[in-house]
């Protein structure tokens, strides 16, 4: 199947008021329940608008078609990610760099295994979906709010935190993601706890600078 440009994907409107937020409320879950019970391949707009008590006219004003559907059930779980994060730098600042790696890791795979089965079969769709743009600009904001957290590190400095908050967030991304794909059974999600926090605390040391206390001005 051909991946549909991200313009495409786009809810064809935004809800207003209460009761077009709850239809759309009702569109997501039902999404998720369709995609849960009968995988992607027999997910159809029908199917999501029975399960919602909607029509299917009433679903077509906000998502046009499958893909719609997916991209946005995938955006809503990308921003809950990315504001766990967000989050996390914010707790965590001010404290040492093995201190926020751990922060980190461990505030990442909570919201990713909130609801594992859906983290599972987002990952294998997503190939479906053009998401270029939306993962580019979730990635951008944990890169922003992680280097402001490492900034502020109690007992060291970073040369190059670009080069370090890609690298960082690239492990954090590549080990969920091969941990999901393989359907996450519990013993690959201990070592993605245990072992992934380890590998970034170890990291963030390697590439540390040592903190050098500020001078006490002459009296």
């Amino acid at each position: 199947m051909e991946a549909l440009h991200p313009e495409g994907l786009k809810p064809r409107k935004t809800p207003r008021q209460a009761r077009s937020e709850a239809t759309v409320q009702a569109i997501f879950e039902a999404t998720i329940q369709v995609l849960l019970s009968e995988g992607a391949s027999r997910l159809t707009t029908t199917r999501v608008a029975e399960r919602a008590g909607v029509s299917v006219g009433t679903m077509y004003q906000y998502f046009p078609h499958k893909q719609a559907l997916l991209y946005a059930v995938l955006s809503k779980h990308l921003e809950a990610v990315a504001s766990a994060v967000e989050a996390a730098c914010l707790k965590y600042r001010e404290t040492p760099a093995a201190t926020m790696a751990s922060g980190l890791v461990t505030a990442y795979v909570d919201a990713k295994t909130a609801h594992a089965d859906l983290s599972h079969a987002l990952y294998l769709i997503a190939g479906e979906l053009d998401t270029a743009d939306l993962v580019g600009g979730v990635t951008q904001r944990l890169q922003d709010a992680m280097a402001k957290l490492l900034a502020s590190a109690v007992d060291a400095e970073f040369d190059d935190l670009p080069s370090i908050t890609f690298a960082l967030g690239a492990a954090m991304a590549g080990m969920t993601r091969a941990v999901f794909e393989r359907g996450a059974p519990p013993p690959l999600l201990r070592v993605l706890r245990t072992q992934l926090a380890t590998m970034c605390v170890a990291y963030l040391q390697a590439m540390a600078v040592e903190k050098v206390p500020p001078r006490r001005r002459a009296r």
